[in-house]
């Protein structure tokens, strides 16, 4: 069974396209609620966080894990890996780099992330590495968005505090006239309208959330075959009834969702 772990409902964009793709399968989703924002905290804290997340989702039955957390894929990977050797991972980062690199018109990519994404360089490192072995010189031009996930979390997706926020925040990435714009988070699709309007038109908005899920399902395709009965559970640390509303406005359906406490797994 697929496990999917974020910081909060950010991660849900992916539970999106996995049903968008495979609405019969069976997966558990463990968002971080009564400790997001992630993107704010230390490297060792996000790491501690994830581990227990992940053995969460272990305990209740996947096998396999996507890290739908763009601040848990660049800062906790290596440590998840280490910690669970026979548990496969699933991250980000590599597919967004991937879709990026893909537009022939590419020269100059924007990416936007949480602090703690943007400090660790890892978008930078991972867009080098691939245009050096496609022989094609791309200019990156970052910039942190830490109110992004506060304002997903609590839903203000077309106000227009949130519209002048992304026009500060975008200014960079206006600036160099970016051809490619990677959302280095899964909580930033629900800010979709405002960061569009805030950049110029022209502009590919590059999501992860399909490419990760095409990811998996590649590498294994015994994941998404369909049951009569899926499994299809949602835990949050904080099961609030305003989590309960975002998460149905993101996923447009109805669900049933559960309080966990992943510090006591």
């Amino acid at each position: 069974m697929i496990g999917l772990f974020d910081s909060g409902v950010g991660g849900l964009s992916v539970v999106r396209a996995l049903l968008q793709m495979a609405p019969e399968s069976s997966f558990v989703y463990v968002g971080d609620t009564a400790r997001v924002p992630y993107g704010n905290k230390s490297p060792d804290l996000v790491r501690a966080y994830a581990i227990q997340g992940v053995r969460t989702l272990i305990a209740e039955g996947a096998t396999s894990i996507v890290i739908a957390c763009n601040t848990v894929s660049a800062t906790a990977i290596s440590a998840l890996q280490a910690t669970f050797p026979e548990t496969r991972f699933y991250e980000v980062i590599t597919p967004a780099v991937a879709l990026a690199l893909a537009l022939p018109s590419a020269r100059v990519v924007g990416v936007i992330g949480t602090r703690t994404t943007i400090a660790t360089e890892v978008y930078q490192r991972t867009i080098a590495t691939r245009a050096a072995e496609l022989n094609r010189q791309i200019r990156v031009v970052t910039a942190a968005c830490p109110l992004f996930v506060p304002l997903a979390e609590e839903g203000w997706v077309k106000r227009a505090e949130t519209r002048r926020i992304a026009r500060t925040y975008l200014q960079p990435i206006r600036q160099a006239q970016a051809d490619a714009l990677i959302l280095g988070c899964t909580h930033y699709p629900m800010l979709i309208d405002a960061i569009r309007a805030s950049v110029q038109r022209r502009v590919t908005l590059i999501d992860s959330a399909s490419a990760v899920v095409r990811a998996v399902q590649t590498a294994e395709p015994s994941l998404f075959a369909p049951t009569q009965r899926p499994l299809q559970r949602f835990l949050f640390t904080d099961a609030s009834p305003r989590t309960q509303e975002v998460a149905q406005a993101w996923l447009r359906r109805p669900i049933q969702i559960t309080s966990v406490n992943i510090a006591e797994t």
